[in-house]
């Protein structure tokens, strides 16, 4: 009976587990409000788009000597009782309702995966890990070093805490560095060849602490925060113009009444997009600026030709083994990354045994509303399905909610794909697709990371957490078998682990590309062939920095937003 539980475990809970922000008490933000009491017209010297990981700390920056409108299409992270701590992340992945701080999309490749619609963005929707991009990312970026180290300590000061290392994620350490990925490095923020204890956006209490904590920094007499505010273009300013110039945005508010905001006059002044990997390229399409043919076959006016908005997209595939445990594990998020030579990152999460408070709901992170983590296919989730697939759930024994995952992810990734308009309405998700394993190294570099998994699994420090009558091929086999994307599944995947990672792939969340820099950026993230516009977030990087990208945006945000305000001082 215990193998039939663990079996119809899989069928429901094989995913990362995945949390939302939260805040104890929520800070006075003076300069927040909903959109529907903005002006019809207003005017500001920086327009931000996108109050999410960049926005936030790029808004707080420029608000010091400007004035500054940063634009949310989500609603506040604060009191949302959606929105869930360590011990209950996951409830808001069962929201798909308008009002949910995450909007699910699936790519083309049949992965499902989500974006932000939060104040905050992607920091109240992941894992929680915070770790910096490597050196050479850095260097090969072309940032200052200097600039970006202090950026970093301005964004650790808030949101970043050294985790409390307890059994599990102690297990997955200890076994990484038995099975050679080495050497330990210890805690640190620093991406470094081996293995480490990174850092965590979680507090010692549980609760999460992300980008929207950042507004802290801002002057309060600089910046004002709407919510609820869905961009639907930016305007230029064309005749009598060498280049288009950005002059404005048109934003309607929860009501659907449409306002404007437009910059000051003043040479320094701009708006800036920070929308993510999605919502960035989709705004430049929507406001005219992308492949021409493609725009026009939306009869969207053409702005710029510029066709190589859209294209360089890559998320970092996520493959995963769920593996079941004899013994109680603790509710853990990412703590321990190895970081192997050849490109892949191994980490682990680990649940806890479901018997109370969530058995009287739905099963909070492995409910069957979640589409990642459900036996009932998005089509077929009626509300008598669900109710049919918790009550399933509820006639499983207690100890087959127990055990932890333990993943890999690739780096880079060199495979990558491209984004294109659905229709005209910036709340609608673009097609997506991003090509998992196309490349043959991507490929290689996840059949590595699952052979290091496989030799944790069977590592001495990880004995107390494994099953030996569950072989590796069982588990294998049962992971496969799980519902954790919309691609056809081929029988005894254990035999080929290429085939278990094409079979099995997930997303990690760390999608990026599609305004690159130097294809639709410059080095200065302005956008080519505009004035007065600027792209800041993921959507330029072309490749992932790090293991985890958010430090990163964080920190670039925070750095560009301090390279902003110089320029502005030096023109004066």
């Amino acid at each position: 009976m215990m193998g039939f539980g663990l079996w119809r475990l899989f069928t429901t809970a094989i995913l990362l587990f995945h949390g939302f922000c939260i805040a104890e008490k929520a800070p006075n933000y003076t300069f927040m409000h909903e959109a529907t009491l903005a002006p019809e017209v207003s005017y500001y010297d920086y327009i931000i788009v996108g109050g999410g990981t960049a926005g936030c700390p790029l808004a707080a920056t420029l608000s010091q000597n400007s004035t500054v409108l940063l634009l949310e299409r989500g609603g506040s992270p604060y009191g949302n009782p959606n929105i869930t701590n360590l011990d209950a992340f996951g409830e808001a992945l069962s929201d798909l309702s308008p009002s949910s701080p995450s909007q699910r999309f699936i790519s083309e490749d049949g992965v499902i995966s989500a974006r932000a619609r939060v104040l905050g963005g992607g920091s109240c929707l992941n894992a929680g890990f915070y770790t910096r991009a490597s050196p050479l990312y850095v260097d090969d970026a072309g940032w200052d070093g200097l600039l970006v180290n202090e950026s970093y300590r301005w964004v650790e000061k808030k949101v970043a805490f050294e985790p409390t290392m307890r059994q599990w994620q102690s297990a997955v350490r200890n076994g990484l560095l038995e099975v050679g990925v080495t050497p330990y490095n210890g805690f640190t923020y620093d991406h470094l060849i081996g293995t480490k204890v990174g850092g965590t956006i979680f507090d010692v209490e549980g609760h999460r602490h992300t980008a929207a904590d950042l507004l802290e920094y801002a002057n309060p007499n600089g910046l004002t925060v709407l919510l609820h505010a869905s961009v639907h273009k930016i305007t230029f300013r064309i005749k009598g113009k060498e280049r288009p110039t950005a002059q404005g945005v048109v934003f309607r508010d929860a009501s659907g009444i449409k306002h404007r905001a437009y910059l000051k006059i003043g040479p320094k002044n701009e708006i800036i997009v920070s929308s993510g990997a999605l919502g960035s390229p989709q705004l430049l399409m929507l406001s005219g600026i992308g492949p021409k043919e493609h725009l026009e076959a939306h009869n969207i006016s053409v702005v710029l030709d510029l066709p190589l908005v859209g294209e360089g997209m890559s998320d970092n595939p996520m493959n995963a083994i769920f593996v079941p445990s004899p013994n109680p594990v603790e509710v853990s998020l990412i703590e321990v990354v190895g970081i192997t030579r050849y490109g892949s990152y191994i980490e682990a999460a680990s649940g806890k045994n479901f018997n109370s408070i969530s058995l009287q709901r739905d099963f909070g992170m492995f409910s069957p509303k979640i589409g990642q983590l459900s036996t009932v296919p998005p089509k077929q989730r009626t509300p008598e399905a669900l109710a049919k697939a918790i009550d399933a759930m509820q006639r499983l024994e207690p100890a087959a909610f127990r055990g932890g995952f333990i993943l890999e992810k690739i780096m880079g990734p060199i495979s990558t794909g491209n984004l294109l308009l659905r229709n005209k309405n910036p709340n609608d998700n673009p097609s997506v697709t991003f090509n998992y394993f196309k490349e043959p190294q991507d490929l290689q570099r996840c059949v590595d990371g699952l052979k290091i998994i496989e030799n944790v699994i069977e590592s001495k420090s990880f004995s107390q957490f494994r099953y030996d009558y569950l072989s590796l091929p069982v588990l294998l086999n049962m992971t496969a078998n799980a519902p954790v994307n919309l691609l056809p599944k081929h029988a005894n995947v254990s035999i080929s682990l290429e085939q278990f990672c094409k079979d099995t792939v997930m997303t990690i969340w760390h999608y990026h590309g599609g305004c690159q820099v130097g294809r639709v950026v410059d080095t200065d993230y302005r956008v080519l062939g505009v004035d007065a516009l600027r792209v800041i977030d993921g959507s330029t990087f072309n490749y992932s920095p790090g293991t985890n990208p958010q430090a990163t945006v964080m920190m670039l945000a925070r750095y560009m937003g301090v390279k902003i305000l110089k320029e502005r001082l030096e023109g004066q």
